[in-house]
């Protein structure tokens, strides 16, 4: 069989794989017949990259309701929920710096940081000053002022578009 025809049946069957129009082991079993044993190609190996970094940026989403159920709805000292909060905005802000510099998505553990970081302060400042609207007020003021500069320096606009009008539903509510 000539080279050319069979890199069409290899790229084929690639994207048979990609799509799962066969079971994956049936198109391992293909590549290696045609490439008589050789090396799977490129597209293989992007495949399985891509998979583990989709799988992280899938852990950063399910970060999100756990934070949120161990803050509201269990009894855990202040002290402990503020660990864990604090350790997850942690790991979002490093994964960020990480893909940043592979040059992979980084929205997904940024905006994940974000929202943990605005649940958490809510949070924590009704519980420790439950009277006190002003604080709250300040600090999501702060959460929009962070959005809207996270936003501008990472060239983000749904975060530029977040922190504005997290600003002007703030300041609206405030004056009315």
């Amino acid at each position: 069989m000539n080279e050319t025809r069979k890199k069409i049946i290899v790229n084929e069957i690639v994207s048979w794989k990609k799509s799962r129009m066969l079971p994956e082991h049936y198109c391992d079993y293909l590549l290696a017949l045609y490439t008589e044993g050789e090396q799977p190609p490129q597209e293989i190996r992007k495949k399985t990259k891509g998979n583990k970094i989709r799988m992280i940026q899938f852990l950063f989403l399910m970060i999100i309701p756990l934070i949120v159920y161990l803050i509201h709805f269990t009894e855990l000292s202040i002290s402990l929920q503020m660990a864990f909060s604090i350790l997850s905005i942690f790991a979002g802000i490093c994964f960020t710096f990480y893909f940043s510099r592979k040059g992979i998505l980084l929205q997904i553990p940024l905006i994940s940081s974000a929202l943990i970081l605005l649940l958490s302060s809510v949070e924590f400042i009704s519980r420790a000053y439950p009277e006190r609207q002003e604080i709250l007020y300040f600090i999501l003021i702060i959460n929009s002022i962070l959005w809207l500069l996270t936003g501008w320096k990472l060239k983000l606009p749904s975060f530029i578009i977040s922190g504005l009008l997290g600003l002007v539903l703030i300041i609206i509510f405030i004056f009315t």
